[in-house]
């Protein structure tokens, strides 16, 4: 989906982006240090990222943001196992004090012409690596999104705002962010983003007939999941990295 953007003044700085790590040592004693299991292993969690709240851009005005500004309620699933990795298909020649209204526009569009209850991703990065909440219900919780028809549950969808087809340059800010963002999201659940997990499809519009069980990376592509290009030829030859990068933020060598 193309979104038209007027020239319109920002909200403001953009917000710095935390990067860390929690590392943890080997358990020797009786007691875990904190940061690791009962049985003295290391427990791979990534710190949390600075994520702006959805009430950032779900301010906005007009009838067209209705939906943004008062949700319906959220579904939950017990964990998240696997990101899904997206771009809006959308300009990138934006100023990043901008993007609460790019997102507010999305939004509208999801929700209208599309007909969607909420917007579709969990989470959205702009291409000066800031990142939004962007379906409601919490960004701690598995919330279920609309993201990745065939396998929302379980899965987070992280938007990369901009379009990233082949010789598209992706901001490295925005990897660092998203790398970040899967970090922490996967290590909630001690998943290692380079590896590969079970889901099961919930749609035979997908890649895989309903009750399939497929084997996907845990930080993946939309096109993994889907009969897509998306999240784009250029986003997508940087998920090695950023799965890399990912695994670096929780500790793991």
């Amino acid at each position: 989906m193309r979104v038209l953007l007027g020239c319109v003044p920002g909200l403001g700085a953009v917000l710095a982006l935390l990067l860390c790590v929690n590392g943890v040592e080997r358990a020797v004693d009786a007691r875990p240090p904190a940061g690791t299991t009962r049985h003295g292993l290391v427990a791979h969690h990534a710190a949390r990222p600075l994520i702006v709240p959805r009430a950032v851009w779900a301010a906005g005005t007009g009838e067209a943001n209705s939906a943004a500004r008062t949700p319906p309620p959220p579904h939950y699933d017990d964990k998240v196992v696997a990101v899904f990795v997206h771009h809006t298909d959308s300009p990138n020649d934006y100023d990043c004090a901008d993007t609460p209204r790019i997102i507010r526009y999305l939004a509208a569009g999801q929700t209208g012409a599309r007909d969607w209850d909420d917007i579709g991703y969990n989470f959205l990065v702009d291409r000066c690596g800031t990142i939004y909440e962007g379906r409601a219900g919490g960004v701690d919780r598995a919330v279920t999104g609309a993201h990745t028809q065939g396998f929302n549950h379980r899965t987070a969808g992280i938007a990369a705002i901009g379009t990233f087809t082949a010789g598209v340059p992706v901001p490295r800010a925005m990897t660092d962010a998203i790398a970040a963002l899967a970090a922490w999201k996967l290590g909630l659940t001690g998943i290692d983003p380079r590896t590969t997990v079970r889901l099961t499809s919930s749609n035979s519009l997908s890649r895989y007939t309903a009750g399939t069980v497929a084997k996907l990376p845990a930080l993946a592509g939309h096109g993994d999941g889907y009969m897509t290009t998306c999240p784009g030829a250029a986003l997508r030859a940087r998920l090695p990295e950023i799965r890399e990068v990912a695994a670096r933020l929780q500790g793991r060598t």
